[in-house]
Order: structure tokens, then C-alpha cells, then sequence
């Protein structure tokens, strides 16, 4: 049994993959269990992690760091590439005031640990690391202690290693305490979360826009001998004339095809411009002419053709130049109308309305290989990540700081993600991922990361509570955690009436906390907490990097 023994307690990789597969297979299965009727989902790990930590299972430091850090990029970057396509649309809706009520967040939390300073009389600098961890901000805790080390040089009383006790103290209700945040808010505005989903699907995809299909008879002057162009500019971008039934022949609607009294045509429309249309063109008609038999055949195509993503349907002129129709595009589970400026994205599923030899050459411009779409795209991944460590390392010089702010691991990473995902592709990376491979990314990013912080906080964790000021800075961190979300959280619900899954997400990256996102993100079963936490979360991870050191400039 000497190797079991090994194993368990010598330094190896083995024992390194064994105390992390234990800890998050733990965790994980631990946290599908519900505990007053709330599971704590994946953030378990964390605390699975810390109580492998504490009773000495723990790994080469530098290794946990790595793996904490990498897990940290794998999980922002994931989110990055999910939420970039609609990132901008989404800060255009409402980002200012997501962004301001994650500022007066992040200043409600830096004024009560003021406060806590001066009735207490606890020194700033361990409040600082208390309040890092109550924020789950590292990177501020790093800053403060970098500022620390040049500010406190032959002050009595105060020890750097101090800052991380209260952060590793603070961390653990950090996490929970947002998540509480969360249930407590719909607890008490008594919240329907599948009625939340439902009003959320309907502002980011109203149903007025949904494609409907329709067949009308032509009995209208306005329309009669007038081409296909004509009458689909009448309606702007919001119909597609697919089809023309004209003297019994089964016709393709190309620009130039004239329509007749008494013809038959099958439109493709927003649900919103149905009865407009048919005021203008005709009535209903019995007849599914899309039914009938005939050289016209309808196909769904898959766009996996790089030279195609990101380009716009109309500079692709596939309709002149192939005789066919484009009827619907389905992109991230929803379907809408196609128009010429809307641009292609790598796993769009087109409808397709031609003859055979017309649906073949269409294939060949747009992929359609299935697997192609399932092909990782590890080049551009990894460049991304390249990129925003990068970024996350530059340091930006602020007049009076004594360092400069840097946007770290995570931020610099999900900036690249956002941007890589809208504008990779005119460098001709292609970072598309399926929906299960960004998911498993995610998942397998953020265990890792807790598993990491749980195994570096459980030595020291229960020691520093049962003795000293280890509740009492508990304590603090709990109220510089929930105050700040409490306030906002129930002023952004009730006054300024916001979805409460966008309200998860807001809270989530006000506290720069993967964890809690993802809990909000189990809860809603849709990208919206994802897109909120993206938005707030660079401006924030400045201010709270800036609001750390400048707490330990002005008192110490």
C-alpha cells in the first residue's frame, strides 16, 4: 500500500490530478443537491476545494496557481466567444445603465468598508484584502498589495501576508453571498423565473419579427405587373417572395419575374407586416403552392464556407447569380427574415428555394459540411488567448496611483473573446465553437478555477476563523458583499424595472465572480446574464482595481 500512500500525500502530477478529479467530481455532485430548496450548482466546488485544503491534501503552489489562472481564461474566454455577437446590439439597449448601476455598486462597496474602517478601527490595509475577497476581485488584491509593499515600508503593525488572510476569509461568502443575493431578490419580489425567460425571449427576438409563411392570390392593381423587386421594395426587408404559381406552372421569384392577375405566390414575412401585405398584394389563397410538385425543391444549408463568413448576403448576390431564393436564416436558436445587409456567421442554417442544380451550386459556395462545423478551431482559440493575456498585461498609468491598472487575466482575455467573435473573421480567424464544445470550455474552466481557490484557501481558512478576527472579518466581508447588491439590486428591479436574469448577470460582473455567473446562467438557460456581466465587466474590473489601491494610498 506504500504507493497508495504516495499517491495520496507525496508532490506528484498524479497526486495533483487525483486531489483535483476528487475535489470537482465532489463538488460538482454535491452541489446538485438542494439545500432549502437552492442548489449551489458548480460553486460547490469551491467549497469542496477548501475542505480538501484544510485537512492537508494540497499541491505545489505554483502548479495550483497555473491551473487556477488558466482555468480563469478558459471560462472568460468561453463567455467572450459566446456573447460577442450580440455584445454591441446589447450595450446599445442599455449598457449605460447596466454599466452606472455597476458603478454605484462598486462605490457602495468601497464607502462601507470606509465606514467599517472608522467605526471599527480595523486598519484599511486588511479591510482592503477583506473587501477583495467579499468582491471575489484578485486582481485588486494584488494591486493592493503591490501599493502595500512601497506605502508601508517601516509602518508598525501592519504585515502584507495580513491582506490575504482577510481575502481567503472573505472569498468563500464573496461567492455565496452574491448568489443569496440572487434568490433573496426573487424571493421577495416574488419573481417568476420561466415568466422573466419568456419576457426576455420576447424583447431580444419580439415575435412580430418571426418568419411566417403565407400564400396569396393576386388581385390587387397596385401590385399586378409589377416584377418581384418591385413589390418586395414596397415591404422594405421584412418579406421574401419565394415562389409564383402563374398559369399553373411553378415558377422561381427572381428580381425580375413579373407577377400577374391571379397568380399565386408564396411569401415568407414578418408576422408584423402579414396583414399590411395582403391589404396591398391580395387575399389568402387555399392552395400551399410550396406543396406542389415541381423543379423548385426547399433545402436547409449550413454556412461552414470561411470565405463566406462575415460577408453580407447581398455582396454575395446569391440569388442572380444562382436563380434562387434565401427564405430564412436560423442562427442561435432563433428564425428571422433575411435581408441584404445582415452578414453571415460561421453555422447559420439557410433556407434555400431553387431547382436541383441551382440548390448544388449554392451548396458549394455556402459549406454545408457538417463537419466542418464541428471542427475545432484551435488556432484562432488560442491565438485569442494569446492576444488577451496580452492585453490583460499592458499597464495603463493613472496620475497619482504609484502603479499602474492592468486588466488582468480575465479581462483582457474576455475583451479579445468579444471582439474575436465579431471581427475575427476579417483576419481570417474563425473562432466558431458548437454550443456543447463552448459549454465544456466554460464548465472545465470554472471547476478548475474554484477547485484551485478552494485548495489554496483551506489551509488557512478554518484556523484564521477560529482564531483572532477571523468571524469578525467574515463579518465584514459579508456586509461589504450584500449591502452594495441589496441596494442595487432591488433599485434596478423596482425603479428601472430590468429583467431579472440581465439583473444576475449585472450583479455578477459588478463583482467580477465566474461563479456566480454561472449560477445565474444555470437559473436562466439563456445568454442574457452572460451578455450584462460581459458589459459591465471591463469598466468595473478598473475600478476595482483602481478603488483597492487607492483605499491603501490615502489610509495608511
Amino acid at each position: 500500500m506504500e504507493w497508495f500512500k504516495d499517491l495520496l500525500w507525496n508532490d506528484t502530477v498524479a497526486h495533483t490530478i487525483l486531489l483535483y478529479s476528487i475535489i470537482i467530481a465532489a463538488g460538482v455532485f454535491l452541489g446538485k443537491r438542494k439545500i432549502w430548496g437552492v442548489s449551489l450548482g458548480i460553486t460547490f466546488v469551491l467549497f469542496a476545494g477548501i475542505t480538501m485544503g484544510h485537512f492537508g491534501f494540497t499541491a505545489n503552489h505554483k502548479v495550483v496557481e497555473f491551473v487556477r489562472d488558466f482555468g480563469l481564461i478558459l471560462f472568460v474566454f468561453s463567455i467572450g466567444l459566446q456573447v460577442g455577437p450580440g455584445f454591441f446590439s446589447s450595450f446599445k439597449r442599455g449598457g449605460l445603465t447596466l454599466n452606472l448601476m455597476a458603478l454605484a455598486i462598486v462605490l457602495l462597496g468601497g464607502v462601507t468598508t470606509l465606514i467599517i474602517h472608522f467605526v471599527s478601527g480595523t486598519s484599511m490595509p486588511m479591510l482592503v484584502g477583506v473587501m477583495s475577497g467579499a468582491v471575489t476581485n484578485t486582481p485588486g488584491l494584488g494591486a493592493a498589495q503591490n501599493t502595500l509593499a512601497q506605502v508601508s515600508t517601516g509602518v508598525a503593525g501592519i504585515e502584507i501576508q495580513d491582506i490575504g488572510l482577510g481575502y481567503a476569509v472573505a472569498y468563500p461568502f464573496g461567492v455565496l453571498g452574491i448568489i443569496l443575493t440572487m434568490v433573496v431578490i426573487r424571493k421577495a419580489l416574488k419573481i417568476d423565473s420561466q415568466k422573466e425567460l419568456d419576457i426576455l425571449q420576447k424583447e431580444m427576438h419580439p415575435p412580430e419579427t418571426l418568419p411566417e409563411k403565407i400564400n396569396i392570390l393576386i388581385n390587387n392593381p397596385l401590385v399586378t405587373g409589377r416584377s418581384v423587386e418591385e413589390i418586395s421594395g414596397i415591404f422594405g426587408n421584412g418579406m421574401v417572395i419565394s415562389r409564383i404559381l402563374h398559369d399553373g406552372e411553378l415558377l422561381p421569384a427572381t428580381s425580375g419575374t413579373i407577377v400577374h392577375r391571379n397568380d399565386i405566390i408564396l411569401v415568407v414575412a414578418e408576422r408584423g407586416l402579414v396583414n399590411e401585405i395582403l391589404e396591398k398584394t391580395g387575399t389568402l389563397s387555399e392552395m400551399d403552392i410550396s406543396s406542389k410538385t415541381g423543379k423548385l425543391v426547399s433545402r436547409r444549408l449550413l454556412v461552414t464556407n470561411r470565405e463566406v463568413f462575415g460577408k453580407s448576403l447581398g455582396s454575395l448576390k446569391l440569388r442572380t447569380r444562382f436563380n434562387i431564393n434565401i427564405t430564412r436564416i436560423y442562427r442561435s436558436g432563433i428564425e428571422f427574415i433575411p435581408s441584404p445587409q445582415i452578414l453571415l456567421q460561421m453555422g447559420d442554417r439557410l433556407t434555400v428555394v431553387g431547382d436541383e442544380a441551382s440548390i448544388v451550386k449554392v451548396t458549394e459556395q455556402l459549406g454545408n459540411s457538417m463537419k466542418r462545423l464541428e471542427e475545432p478551431n484551435i488556432i484562432p482559440i488560442f491565438i485569442g488567448i494569446l492576444l488577451g493575456v496580452i492585453l490583460g498585461s499592458i499597464p495603463v498609468k493613472i496620475p497619482g496611483m504609484l502603479h499602474p491598472l492592468k486588466l488582468g487575466l480575465a479581462g483582457g482575455p474576455l475583451i479579445i473573446a468579444i471582439l474575436l467573435s465579431k471581427y475575427g473573421h476579417r483576419f481570417s480567424l474563425v473562432s466558431y465553437t458548437t454550443a456543447s464544445a463552448n459549454l465544456m470550455l466554460r464548465e472545465i474552466g470554472i471547476v478548475l478555477f474554484l477547485a484551485s481557490v478552494g485548495i489554496m484557501s483551506g489551509e488557512k481558512f478554518i484556523p484564521t476563523l477560529t482564531s483572532g478576527d477571523g468571524f469578525i472579518w467574515m463579518g465584514y466581508g459579508a456586509m461589504i458583499t450584500v449591502l452594495p447588491l441589496i441596494i442595487v439590486g432591488f433599485y434596478a428591479r423596482i425603479v428601472f424595472k430590468r429583467n431579472y436574469f440581465e439583473i444576475c448577470g449585472m450583479l455578477s460582473g459588478s463583482m467580477t465572480d465566474p461563479p456566480a455567473l454561472a449560477f445565474a446562467n444555470g437559473l436562466a438557460q439563456s445568454e442574457a446574464p452572460s451578455v450584462a456581466y460581459a458589459t459591465v465587466y471591463p469598466m468595473v474590473m478598473f475600478l476595482r482595481i483602481f478603488i483597492a489601491q487607492l483605499l491603501v494610498l490615502l489610509f495608511v
